[in-house]
């Protein structure tokens, strides 16, 4: 397993981090151990997660994933092996994160309270990473592209980093970062930080696949220029480009056929492009899911590449891509592809 930096932190993370957004729903706490025993196992050393999780999000299901994560913490003991990381919910109508009933929001009361509350059910004294879930602010994000107007309340981000200052202080975090973030937003919390002594943003966890790559347009000169490199999420665009839902297969208990939330992925030119690719992987005798991982991992930019799975084949699967060497050959017929379909399913 590579390891690279995190960030300025000056510590380092396995270029595989273990999603474990399904702990809770699609996956029970023993898989979730035995998920989390195998990856660590396998020299992966970085985990994400969220108050937010198990997703799709459901009042019922809420911090499930992060008890999960605890109990393993507890039963193992083993904390210190472990860069964890977490996020706080944006701005939302969920009404359920809150003990007030309030919609969710980055207030520094809301933010206090879900630290608190993530720290009880991780069993932990402290999270590594403390993300910002998406924007408080109003922006167009999950599927959207270019920037659009909205007038809406939202917490200063000068505000929003203080109260995370204060809590780094306090030591109840160690760094801090961000999540479906914009060239902009990124920037911006750089330069508050920068001009006031407070924490400064040390990675970026934003969707990125062969199918989505909006991120090397702005974000990446970021982390070559300011070392927030990015936390890939969704890198096989949410099972798409494994060819699993090929010519309209719909695979008992997918994520799919369970909750029928993946539109973004659905439309004539991002189906375009995923078949392509699943043809390159053919062309090439590669299994397309190990393929389009390798793809991500292999980026410059990348800090981490977020794998997730909901069985243990699925994860070998996923982790054995790091013996994935891409050609030189098949990494130009992966640019032919992108320019001639670009980011169809942002």
């Amino acid at each position: 397993m590579e390891y690279r930096p995190l960030g300025h932190t000056g510590t380092k993370v396995s270029a595989l981090c273990l999603g474990t957004m399904t702990f809770g729903q699609q996956n029970t706490e023993a898989d979730g151990h035995a998920q989390m025993d195998y990856a660590l196992e396998k020299g992966i050393n970085f985990f994400d997660t969220a108050e937010l999780y198990a997703a799709p999000p459901k009042p019922e299901t809420q911090g499930s994933t992060e008890r999960i994560i605890g109990s393993w913490f507890k039963t193992r003991k083993n904390r210190d092996k472990v860069i964890l990381a977490s996020k706080i919910a944006g701005r939302s109508p969920m009404t359920w994160f809150r003990d007030s009933g309030a919609p969710s929001e980055q207030s520094p009361a809301q933010i206090r309270e879900a630290v608190e509350k993530s720290l009880k059910r991780l069993q932990t004294d402290y999270i590594d990473l403390y993300q910002l879930h998406w924007p408080d602010r109003p922006i167009n994000i999950f599927g959207g592209l270019g920037y659009t107007r909205i007038e809406a309340a939202s917490n200063p981000i000068e505000t929003i980093l203080e109260t995370l200052g204060e809590i780094v202080k306090a030591g109840k975090i160690r760094w801090i970062g961000l999540s479906n973030e914009t060239p902009w937003g990124v920037m911006t919390f750089l330069h508050h930080a920068k001009a006031r002594g407070l924490p400064a943003v040390q990675a970026v966890q934003n969707a990125y696949n062969l199918i989505n790559r909006t991120y090397e347009i702005g974000l990446s000169e970021i982390a070559h220029r300011e070392g927030v490199g990015l936390l890939a999420y969704s890198p096989l665009a949410q099972g798409y480009l494994t060819g699993k839902y090929a010519n309209g297969a719909l695979p008992q208990g997918s994520r799919k056929q369970l909750f029928n939330r993946l539109q973004r992925y659905e439309s004539p030119q991002a189906a375009r492009a995923i078949d392509s690719y699943l043809k390159l992987a053919r062309r090439h005798d590669l299994d397309p899911a190990q393929m389009a991982l390798a793809f991500v991992t292999s980026r410059p930019f990348v800090t981490a590449n977020i794998i997730g799975a909901t069985t243990m084949d699925q994860l070998k699967t996923n982790i054995a891509s790091t013996s994935i060497n891409l050609s030189e050959e098949i990494l130009k017929e992966i640019e032919a592809l992108h320019l001639d379909q670009p980011n169809p399913a942002p």
